[in-house]
């Protein structure tokens, strides 16, 4: 069996903290994983926008690992924004949990924390294979900074463009961070301070998936246009490169090929994969 869970977040009402990329993401994702790795239509659940609720996330994960038998393949991806809240369970060193925002995403109380996923995926049985993706910041240093990539800012050169059309422009790259307001960033003890990589996610289990992040811990994941469409630099990377080997790519060869084309095209981002070396070696999306 291969089944996915696919979560993909532009719309955050409410705020001005929306994305571009992140539904164009899981079509992606979607197109991949039919096309080369056998997965059917009907065993993928797409969550976008108003569907990706902190509740509907939750519970599909949960649905995913609980089916998942010895020899399955499991998928879950996410893209939308990434964030930080102070940790109240006293287990994590630097006092923060990583979160990642839901649509009905709120400082109080929805979101999704390392906590949860490290509980949902301890009762991963053995066997299974299960490839997490995550497509967001973990970081406070990306924080409301417009950037723009090499080929974006020639591309604006010699024009003339105010800072609301520059937010606007597909030039501009949004990082997938939200800054926690003044009362919950004091709650997580200098939000600003050493971070911690997404590997943390696995804590508290032994490491029994595979993990892509999109960056390094003290680093955006950039929301921008790119492959002519508004989209993310890494998961268009991912699924490009797994394109041109028509499927047929170890996971190691793929992040060395993903991390070289996201420097030639000027973004700073560094995405890391954690995993055992020995499925480092094996290919893409291989089970367990």
């Amino acid at each position: 069996m291969k089944k996915a869970l696919l979560v993909g977040i532009n719309d955050y009402p409410g705020t001005q903290n929306d994305l571009m990329g992140c539904v164009n993401d899981i079509t992606n994702v979607y197109d991949i994983l039919v096309k080369y790795y056998g997965f059917q239509p009907g065993d993928i659940t797409l969550l976008a926008d108003k569907r990706a609720t902190t509740k509907a996330i939750l519970d599909g994960l949960q649905k995913l690992v609980a089916a998942g038998a010895a020899g399955d393949t499991l998928v879950f991806h996410y893209s939308g924004h990434g964030s930080q809240v102070a940790d109240t369970e006293g287990d994590e060193a630097d006092k923060k949990d990583e979160i990642i925002c839901p649509w009905d995403f709120d400082w109080d109380a929805n979101y999704i924390k390392d906590d949860d996923f490290a509980r949902i995926f301890k009762d991963l049985k053995k066997g299974v294979g299960l490839e997490v993706i995550l497509d967001s910041c973990h970081s406070g240093t990306g924080t409301r900074e417009m950037i723009l990539d090499r080929t974006s800012l020639s591309a604006l050169q010699g024009t003339q463009i105010s800072e609301a059309g520059l937010w606007s422009s597909p030039h501009c790259i949004r990082p997938r961070y939200l800054a926690p307001p003044a009362d919950v960033a004091l709650r997580a003890d200098e939000v600003f301070g050493n971070e911690r990589t997404l590997r943390r996610l696995a804590r508290g289990v032994t490491m029994n998936h595979v993990l892509w992040a999109a960056c390094r811990d003290n680093q955006y994941s950039a929301d921008a246009d790119v492959g002519g469409k508004p989209g993310v630099a890494f998961t268009y990377f991912f699924c490009r490169h797994i394109r041109d080997a028509a499927g047929r790519i170890d996971r190691g060869d793929l992040i060395r090929r993903i991390r070289a084309s996201l420097s030639h095209e000027g973004f700073s981002q560094v995405p890391q994969l954690e995993c055992a070396e020995t499925r480092r070696k094996a290919e893409v999306f291989a089970g367990a």
